[in-house]
């Protein structure tokens, strides 16, 4: 995933980090604290870098830019020039990146910091209840920096004032981490089997949980499972009149009933619509939670084509979380050592005994689970050929294979695999959710003025997506971490804290 500050420095000949930058700090900005510096190599957030002999790709689904000089300033980026031939890193505040691409930080929309702790899982994939949530405030906010996510929108969460005030500690460099939309506790109705979320006892309650996280300084409310539509249109009515949005991961409301009644965003692409299960009861979650919709909807189809135009008239962006869905044809995802290595022995043991139960499924079974992500690439790719928003994340939910940063680079790799070119891809991941967020004149893209979030890698993935994962160097701000050291701080540790 990644190589160290140290030998990316020696590929540039430039100088050693500890005396890269000799410019006096902009009172302005926060100072670094020990806890962030210790993982930063280049600081130009009050400062100039000028990164020479990049590629970039900026996101906006433009052809890739060959040879490029660009100068970061201040925390933003100053300027965007063809690289001279003659152009050297022969200067303290230059590197030489032949061979390496420059492309804007992931903007992921639907991320968590917490773990699904699943007790007493065993070689049968048993498991026993009550499921618990453990947050990972220290573990997490590390990991997606390291995976090149520069912003996240939590998308539900079990402790917002952990996350607020993990916010403001990124935001005045106390912490290392990536920008944060936070969004408030989930928005869940009757039938809640989390013991840790609160459960709606009616309209006025939804409207008035939304109310008081938004001053407590929620930016974003997410609909769970279980609620019901009058309890979504007081929440959603509540959101929109403090200018915020909600989404949804839904079950008992239909999409088409969500996007009536003024949602502005749905969760997990078109994988829990429940509008043709054949036991959907109004408010009522049914028992498929949406597969046999998946199964029964032609994502060609006219029904698809109604929804699909229903949402786009309505202004209803998609999220894509097909790493929660990936499996080939062996019945589990690729596995990567990167990522069992940032897992506690505890999670990794329980998500081996999970892989091992899926590897091991009847052929059958295997077959159904390929093609059913196969038919939900289908419903996405169809969806934006239509017209509508699509945006990334990961949903990081306990499964082994789902851990920030690392999946979030496979959500790159799938919307490829759904058909999407790269290039396409890197847009929705980066542009389309900064749009969402109100946030597109700041971040998103490569762009003169924009802030510095974005992220280096080694290769083209304008042409092999998978180089996204080859990750060597990452600006939040202007202020450019190392990868190996921050995963190297959490390395057996994600699923405790």
């Amino acid at each position: 995933m990644a190589c160290s500050a140290a030998a990316l420095l020696a590929g540039a000949g430039a100088a050693s980090a500890q005396t890269l930058f000799q410019s006096p700090p902009d009172p302005g900005a926060p100072a670094l604290a020990d806890e962030v510096r210790q993982f930063v190599s280049f600081d130009a957030s009050h400062a100039e870098l000028r990164l020479i002999h990049v590629r970039v790709i900026d996101g906006t689904g433009a052809a890739p830019l060959e040879d490029r000089t660009v100068t970061i300033n201040n925390g933003r980026i100053a300027s965007i020039a063809p690289s001279r031939a003659s152009e050297r890193a022969d200067g303290k505040q230059t590197l030489d990146m032949a061979g390496r691409t420059l492309m804007p930080g992931l903007v992921g929309m639907h991320e968590h910091l917490f773990y699904v702790a699943r007790p007493g899982t065993d070689f049968a994939h048993a498991q026993r209840v009550p499921l618990l949530l453990p947050q990972e405030t220290y573990t997490a906010p590390r990991l997606y920096l390291a995976g090149g996510v520069t912003t996240i929108r939590t998308a539900g969460s079990m402790e917002p004032y952990a996350d607020l005030n993990l916010k403001q500690a990124i935001e005045t460099n106390q912490l290392p981490g990536p920008h944060m939309d936070v969004t408030g506790p989930y928005l869940q109705g009757a039938g809640n089997i989390f013991l840790q979320m609160h459960t709606l006892s009616g309209p006025e309650d939804a409207r008035s949980t939304v109310n008081y996280w938004a001053a407590e300084g929620a930016t974003s409310f997410k609909a769970y499972d279980h609620i019901t539509r009058a309890e979504l249109k007081a929440a959603i009515d509540a959101a929109h009149s403090h200018g915020l949005k909600i989404t949804g991961h839904l079950c008992s409301v239909t999409y088409p009933e969500a996007a009536e009644l003024g949602i502005d965003n749905i969760e997990h692409g078109f994988s829990v619509n429940t509008q043709l299960d054949p036991d959907k009861k109004p408010d009522l979650c049914s028992s498929s939670q949406g597969s046999a919709t998946v199964k029964a909807m032609d994502p060609d189809g006219p029904q698809a084509k109604a929804l699909y135009a229903l949402l786009i008239a309505k202004h209803v962006a998609i999220t894509s979380t097909l790493p929660v869905e990936d499996v080939d044809a062996t019945g589990v995802p690729p596995l990567r050592q990167a990522e069992l290595d940032v897992l506690t022995p505890q999670a990794r043991e329980a998500y081996l005994y999970a892989r091992n139960a899926n590897s091991t499924a009847v052929p059958e079974r295997k077959a159904r689970w390929y093609a059913n992500l196969k038919r939900l690439e289908a419903f996405e790719r169809n969806f934006v050929l239509a017209g509508g928003t699509l945006m990334a994340g990961c949903d990081p939910t306990g499964d082994g294979h789902i851990i920030p940063g690392f999946a979030d680079q496979r959500e790159m790799e799938l919307l490829v695999d759904a058909g999407f070119s790269p290039l396409e891809a890197i847009k929705i991941g980066t542009l389309n959710g900064a749009t969402y967020l109100g946030q597109a004149g700041d971040i998103g893209s490569v762009t003169i003025g924009k802030r510095a979030d974005l992220m280096i890698v080694k290769g083209d993935p304008s042409r092999r997506i998978q180089d996204i994962e080859n990750i060597q160097l990452v600006f939040r701000d202007g202020i450019g971490f190392d990868p190996a050291k921050l995963l190297s701080s959490v390395k057996g540790l994600y699923g405790l804290y």
